[in-house]
């Protein structure tokens, strides 16, 4: 596939202060940074599409006309007083809330496939007017490498990602919030032994979002083949 033919995903990230990050000099310390997870845009790559990082400064939906998808990616809590509670245990990022937000609307007005990850699968639900449980610390595996697979994932089959899937899965798991109750429009797609939420896709769009981080695994992981091929499609309907 060359450049020209590859589908452009929009990925946000994290902004943070060089200080706050190890191996830089002082002096660069009130610089600010973004960031993400290289993972991401390997994945992408390896899909068959073209990552193009999205920073925060410009108007989000400035963007959507030249992307083909969008991957939401994880990274700080998402304000609780956006889903009606108080911040009991979060660090957030409100600039960046901000944006995804917008973001995601004019990716869903313009027909744009998206694949929330971790916290985009929350950003997702809160999007729909869903709510969070904001501490299940028990999930945040950290003492393990980022690709063990530490769970099972139980599927909807009739849903898109269980169509992906299969029945079961066995996945990673490096979060410690997961979704309470379910946002307006959206389908659960799949579940953990325990209950928690582990897939989520929005009714009548190309819009799917998982718990887990797929772009940390080992192996093929079939969302990342859906994102480039329905960015593929929706980039032909744009040129018609």
């Amino acid at each position: 596939m060359t450049s020209t033919m590859q589908p452009l995903i929009g990925l946000p990230g994290r902004r943070r202060k060089v200080g706050t990050m190890a191996g830089f000099p002082e002096n660069l310390g009130h610089l600010d940074t973004d960031l993400y997870f290289t993972d991401y845009t390997r994945a992408v790559l390896a899909a068959g599409g073209l990552p193009i990082h999205l920073p925060v400064d410009a108007d989000p939906l400035a963007y959507l006309p030249v992307l083909d998808g969008i991957v939401l990616s994880g990274g700080a809590d998402i304000e609780p007083e956006r889903y009606g509670q108080e911040n009991t245990s979060s660090d957030t990022e409100p600039e960046r809330d901000a944006f995804e937000f917008t973001l995601l609307g004019g990716a869903i007005e313009h027909g744009l496939p998206v694949l929330g990850i971790c916290r985009g699968l929350q950003m997702l639900n809160v999007f729909a007017g869903g709510t969070l449980h904001q501490s299940v610390p028990e999930h945040a595996r950290y003492d393990v490498a980022t690709n063990a697979r530490s769970h099972d994932v139980i599927f909807d089959t009739s849903t898109r990602v269980g169509a992906l899937y299969g029945e079961s899965y066995l996945a990673n798991s490096l979060h410690h919030q997961t979704v309470d109750e379910l946002g307006n429009g959206l389908t659960l797609a799949a579940r953990a032994p325990d209950g928690t939420i582990e897939a989520i896709e929005l009714d009548g769009h190309d819009v799917i979002a998982v718990q887990w981080h797929p772009e940390m695994l080992d192996g093929e992981e079939p969302v990342w083949g859906w994102l480039v091929d329905r960015a593929l499609t929706a980039r032909t309907h744009r040129q018609k």
